[in-house]
């Protein structure tokens, strides 16, 4: 083939600015900008819509069913484990965006700058949080690049990945800011063909307070104020730019404790060590994995689907529980999923919780702990306003870490009642989901769903 029959391709910008919505697009100038210059859609999203099953949707035009990420964890069968927010990208089946890519154009060049399941990835530049986990228990700020010298360069360029500002009580736009350096340093030294950069920012807030606070209105802004360079450099290079969310985040009021209700129905057990409570999904005849507002049911045998329904039918905030029948419907019949599928309802959100008394619980409870919960913690946003020392404890531990020392920064809270925001059902109206937003005009022009995304960026990147 020569040049001529396959002329380079016209490098990409695909923005994943969580949460975003054209509710908020309202408080964001530069990329209302965009939008109105070039174009902008609806996108339907999949179910669940969260972080790592929308992900994954988009860069394999497949639904969960196919490419197996079922939710932001799930549990292993063979492991015995419930897991979440794992990174190898061999998690993923389907055909990749780049391996689509490079079918055509072999030297098709890919950065991902932290989008999820990133490491084992077939990509050229990755970044992707990753802390160090020391020997002794202490856990630190880093990021895991590839190639690996890049990590000394950004380090050295933009500061220590600032981990403890991507996610925890402590989460605001500094995460965000960085990575948005990042992305400019790498378009700028290594100008990849197709630039993925993830932006968390609106999440915090917006599950925080709700989307309708106006400090997340003000997060918006502050997002799209950090983002103009980014948006700047872009237009230079001549990039097409493309901004997306995986889900709206809606307003909630109701914590669901679905695994207390599976335990007082002596479906879920648990076990005692040290005066503290584990989930025992190995000997539970049904638990959950809590996802925002979704949640896998593992039911062990067939025979106690029927005490599964029944504990929780009278439970108020599940708005539907999905069967194979109904998890086929949704492209969700996948091995991995649960017997049982539960949506909430509109204000409502699933909890963890599988103790009963909280002088029970077990000591991750109260720390940011996203790989030892059985579950999602939205929680962990926030400082226990019940403890009045919380902040002198955050103090001593961050001194402690500072001197090289073990330290436990136990301020999470175990009432959950303060979250204001969630997702993971389908949107009940396009102002409040996702939306997708292109600098070239007429490039979308209706409804995207997610699986036609991987799609629509290879037209727009040449390959038809």
């Amino acid at each position: 083939m020569t040049d001529a029959e396959h002329p380079a391709p016209t490098p990409l910008l695909v923005l994943d600015v969580v949460g975003l919505t054209p509710q908020l697009l309202t408080h964001m100038p530069h990329l209302q900008a965009l939008a109105h210059k070039g174009s902008s859609a609806p996108l339907s999203t999949v179910l669940p819509a969260v972080t790592c099953a929308a992900q994954s949707t988009f860069l394999t035009g497949a639904l969960p069913a196919e490419h197996g990420i079922v939710g932001n964890g799930w549990y292993f069968r063979e492991l015995g484990e419930v897991l979440l927010w794992r990174q190898h990208n061999g998690l993923v089946g389907g055909d990749k965006l780049w391996d689509a890519a490079r079918r055509t154009h072999p030297g098709y060049t890919v950065a991902n700058i932290c989008w999820w399941y990133a490491m084992g990835a077939d990509t050229d530049i990755t970044v992707t949080p990753r802390p160090v986990y020391y020997a002794d228990g202490r856990k630190e700020p880093d990021c895991y690049t590839r190639p690996p010298a890049l990590h000394d360069e950004l380090t050295d360029t933009l500061g220590t990945f600032p981990l403890f500002h991507f996610w925890g009580p402590g989460a605001d736009l500094v995460s965000s800011q960085w990575i948005i350096d990042a992305t400019r340093h790498i378009m700028r030294t290594r100008h990849p063909d197709l630039t993925l950069c993830y932006l968390p920012h609106l999440d915090y807030d917006l599950q925080r307070f709700g989307p309708n606070d106006p400090r997340s209105h003000q997060a918006a802004t502050d997002l799209d104020a950090a983002l103009a360079p980014l948006l700047a450099d872009a237009r230079q290079e001549g990039r097409t730019v493309v901004a997306l969310s995986e889900y709206g985040i809606t307003p909630v009021s109701r914590p669901v404790d679905i695994n207390r209700a599976l335990r007082l129905a002596g479906l879920l057990e648990v076990h005692t060590q040290d005066g503290m409570e584990y989930l025992d999904p190995m000997t539970s005849r049904a638990f959950a994995v809590a996802d925002h507002q979704l949640a896998h049911i593992y039911v062990r045998r067939p025979e106690d689907l029927d005490a599964t329904r029944q504990a929780l039918a009278d439970l108020p905030g599940i708005e539907q529980l999905l069967d194979d029948e109904g998890k086929k419907t949704h492209g969700l019949d996948h091995p991995r999923s649960g017997e049982l599928v539960a949506v909430a309802e509109p204000d409502a959100w699933f909890t963890y919780y599988y103790w009963l008394d909280d002088a029970l619980a077990p000591d991750f409870a109260q720390l940011v702990e996203i790989h030892r919960k059985p579950g999602y913690d939205p929680a962990e946003l926030f400082m226990d306003p019940l403890d009045p020392y919380v902040r002198v404890k955050a103090a001593k531990a961050i001194a402690r870490k500072k001197l090289g020392m073990r330290y436990r920064l136990a301020v999470v809270p175990l009432d959950p009642s303060p979250i204001r925001g969630s997702h993971g059902r389908l949107p009940t109206s396009d102002e409040e989901g996702p939306l997708i937003v292109c600098s070239t005009p007429r490039a979308v022009t209706g409804r995207v769903k997610a699986t036609e995304v991987k799609s629509l960026l290879l037209h727009l990147a040449g390959f038809h």
